[in-house]
């Protein structure tokens, strides 16, 4: 567990994060604002704190994996592989452009750091479990982090993995929820109700916790308490605010999928505390 120092610190990387987004969303006009604001603190806790791995040596065989399931989320996933060394800060205005390394869903073959390609909606978690038994077969130590949107988990092959996962006894996969309670068409449970999802997974069984997804103490005990679970698997339900970070986006279904306006971005850097 961190101390409180360490903890202030990823805050304050998380603001960093969010204003990254925010930037490289607003100078493609175009991409998810509400689900990437969402996954903020997630992200950071798995890549700067618990998950094995090497910006240096990106294939390193025995480093973690992150699979990125809701793949249209990717903006924090690139803000936090450049932050932590993968590529320079300035390929993040590149987003979305011809030709370049960020594109719109992560891209395994051109962005350093992306261990699967993912946009398809339900596929993230059979492709975890593919990764989790090769290492299983390769007697490797590396574990498998894979993030969800809640909404995603109306997919039926989503329950066909969950199922998968207990089945062959995972334990080195940990799927995580961004349960933000919103998708592109409304609320979750007005379109397509998921609730008990605690319950659902652990009938199917998984170890389950629930936390707090902007709360860094809450996601790195359950990260913890997860590597200990032996002969199944883990998931992390995280409720979180999609938007999160930003008072005029937070809970607002509409910025599913559209990128903050110049107007917006400047109001929202002074919210974040820049000025300028």
């Amino acid at each position: 567990m961190l101390n409180a120092e360490q903890i202030k610190q990823l805050e304050s990387l998380a603001k960093t994060v969010r204003v990254d987004i925010l930037k490289m969303l607003n100078q493609a006009s175009s991409g998810h604002t509400g689900g990437s604001l969402s996954t903020v603190e997630i992200i950071v806790s798995l890549y700067f704190y618990k998950m094995r791995h090497n910006p240096k040596d990106p294939a390193w065989p025995d480093r973690d994996r992150f699979v990125l399931s809701k793949g249209h989320g990717a903006p924090a996933l690139y803000t936090v592989l450049a932050r932590s060394g993968y590529f320079d800060l300035s390929e993040l205005m590149n987003l979305r452009k011809l030709g370049s390394i960020l594109q719109g869903h992560p891209d395994m073959k051109v962005t350093p750091g992306i261990d699967i390609s993912t946009g398809s909606l339900g596929q993230g978690l059979s492709m975890a479990n593919g990764m989790a038994l090769a290492l299983k077969l390769d007697k490797r130590p590396s574990r498998v982090y894979v993030l969800m949107g809640d909404g995603e988990n109306q997919e039926g092959q989503i329950w066909e993995a969950a199922m998968a996962a207990a089945h062959y006894k995972l334990d080195n996969v940990c799927g995580i929820i961004d349960h933000n309670g919103l998708q592109i068409d409304g609320p979750v449970n007005e379109i397509m109700k998921i609730e008990p999802i605690t319950d659902k997974w652990a009938c199917f069984g998984w170890e389950v916790f629930r936390v707090n997804g902007h709360d860094f103490r809450e996601i790195i005990a359950a990260l913890d308490k997860a590597e200990t679970v032996k002969n199944k698997p883990s998931l992390i339900v995280a409720r979180t605010v999609k938007g999160k970070g930003v008072s005029f986006f937070e809970g607002k279904v509409e910025y599913h999928g559209i990128p903050p306006t110049d107007e917006e971005l400047a109001k929202a850097l002074v919210e974040l505390g820049i000025k300028s």
